[in-house]
């Protein structure tokens, strides 16, 4: 090819064209090349017009008559005008994102966009075509009347959701709940509507204009934790403030909810029937709160029981004795008989191996913040906390890592007494703490009779040991931790006839 042809404006062009279009299909969709293949893209023409008297930002004045001329211009200043339209499209995609969430801003990023390529169709017909904008707006206003009238609803949907993008009320993760009951996580919205995923795993859709006049409450803004409030009635057989203090207990007990901020406790009535408590506690997560509720529903239980409590029904109902009330308290008054009672590993023991079990066992007593048992040492009982919350912390190079709270009816001794493991941390007492232990020697008699016995330790082993092994890496059994094998080495340790074993 000759210089001169090279120097041919047309030549260089097309040249510059094709090499634009080749990169953008070696870069594919990747949004930073992109980028910078457009703003090489426009510098280069940019300079190959203005190198050769063309002004792409002004209206061409140059011979009428040379056609080829004309066209020419033409099309060059509209890819131009197009070129740069396309660099600033390409930066908005990639820098330009609304609250540092790319996905919930992609409706305002459209409407820029929009607005950008409009801004380049407009600038091309006024410097290429040169036609007044002005004109053009004016006598387009009907047809833009009678198209609104079309798609009135439409656009009702569109320009709602470009409010509520506006506004941010709520952005794409986020729960909200709708005045009509109508709730769910948002997972898209779009220039119609907005897409819920509820708790049934439906996916409903909500047009904008609907959404944009609803009440909704958000749920998870403006930041994730949710507050969860649950009301109890208990019979007015101690002082509320007495009752209060065992509320107090119950949410200090908990794995599940948030310490920080700190869950509180109201008294929100009182009659001669119940007093009746409001606990209110935090969750790191709406989706945590069903599982937090029922374990202070279930530490409520168990802190009652273990404090001589009574729950009371709801108002108007007939009071009852339960079976922790004077009146029904008969046979079996003792604590350690109670608390026996009341676990279920032991549910398959009999009366008389009950009561037998009950009068070996120890009470003990811890104060307040009384360490119970040291990390790296192995228990020779097993103990099981009859009244208070204590709590397990394991201390590694410096950093203190809880593990777990223990509340009444919780086991703990069980890996010392089993296996001879060392327990994985102190164990100390958060309130006044008492326990009672049942030696190594009675649990071992006690399982020769009932070999079931030793599957449900089992079990309670091996879950324990997995919920904390997400939580340290180090002091764990390598091999074992399966319920199965437990058993079996506890029932080879206690030496539990092989004929019995299920």
């Amino acid at each position: 090819m000759s210089p001169l042809m090279l120097a041919d404006p047309l030549v260089q062009f097309i040249a510059l064209v094709l090499l634009s279009a080749i990169a953008r299909l070696i870069f594919g969709r990747n949004p930073t090349f992109r980028l910078i293949a457009s703003v090489i893209f426009f510098a280069l023409l940019t300079i190959l017009l203005v190198s050769h008297g063309i002004a792409p930002y002004t209206a061409d004045t140059g011979n009428a008559d040379d056609l080829f001329r004309r066209i020419f211009v033409g099309i060059a200043k509209a890819v131009w005008w197009i070129g740069g339209a396309m660099v600033l499209t390409s930066s908005v995609r990639l820098f330009l994102i609304f609250e540092r969430k790319p996905h919930e801003g992609r409706l305002l990023q459209d409407l820029v966009v929009g607005i950008i390529y409009l801004g380049a169709g407009l600038s091309i017909i006024a410097y290429v075509f040169r036609v007044p904008i002005g004109t053009l707006i004016a006598t387009s206003g009907v047809f833009a009347i009678v198209l609104g009238l079309a798609l009135q609803s439409t656009l009702n949907d569109v320009f709602s959701g470009i409010a509520l993008n506006l506004g941010r009320h709520y952005s794409v993760g986020d729960w909200i709940v709708l005045d009509d009951g109508v709730q769910g996580r948002v997972v898209e919205t779009n220039w119609r509507s907005t897409h819920l995923l509820n708790g049934t795993n439906d996916l409903v859709i909500v047009p904008n204009s609907a959404l944009a006049k609803a009440r909704l409450t958000n749920l998870t803004s403006p930041e994730e934790a949710h507050g969860v409030s649950l009301k109890i009635r208990v019979l007015p057989s101690s002082p509320p403030a007495a009752i209060e203090e065992t509320m107090r207990t119950v949410l200090l007990s908990s794995n599940a909810i948030l310490k920080t901020p700190a869950p509180t406790v109201s008294v929100v009535g009182l009659d001669s029937n119940a007093i009746e408590f409001e606990l209110s506690f935090r969750v790191s997560g709406l989706g945590e709160a069903n599982a937090a509720r029922n374990e202070v529903y279930d530490l409520v239980y168990r802190h009652a029981k273990a404090a001589g409590l009574q729950l009371a029904p709801s108002a108007g109902s007939p009071v009852s004795p339960g079976p922790d009330s004077p009146e029904a308290a008969g046979k079996h008054p003792d604590s350690a008989r109670r608390l026996l009672n009341a676990i279920l590993l032991f549910a398959s023991l009999t009366e008389d191996e009950k009561e037998t079990l009950a009068a070996d066992m120890k009470r003990l007593t811890f104060r307040k913040d009384t360490l119970i048992a040291t990390q790296d040492t192995s228990l020779t009982s097993l103990m099981i906390v009859r009244r208070g919350v204590a709590v397990v912390e394991r201390k590694d190079a410096g950093d203190t890592v809880e593990l777990t709270r223990l509340a009444p009816g919780d086991l703990f001794g069980e890996r010392g007494v089993l296996m001879g493991a060392l327990e994985p941390g102190n164990i100390r007492a958060l309130t006044a703490v008492v326990v009672y232990e049942i030696s190594k020697e009675h649990l071992a008699c006690i399982m020769q009779a009932r070999p079931a016995l030793a599957e449900e330790l089992g079990l309670l082993l091996s879950r324990r040991m997995e919920s904390e092994k997400h939580l340290f890496s180090a002091g764990m059994p390598g091999e074992g931790s399966h319920p199965t094998t437990l058993a079996t080495r506890i029932k080879h340790l206690f030496q539990i006839p092989y004929g019995t074993w299920p």
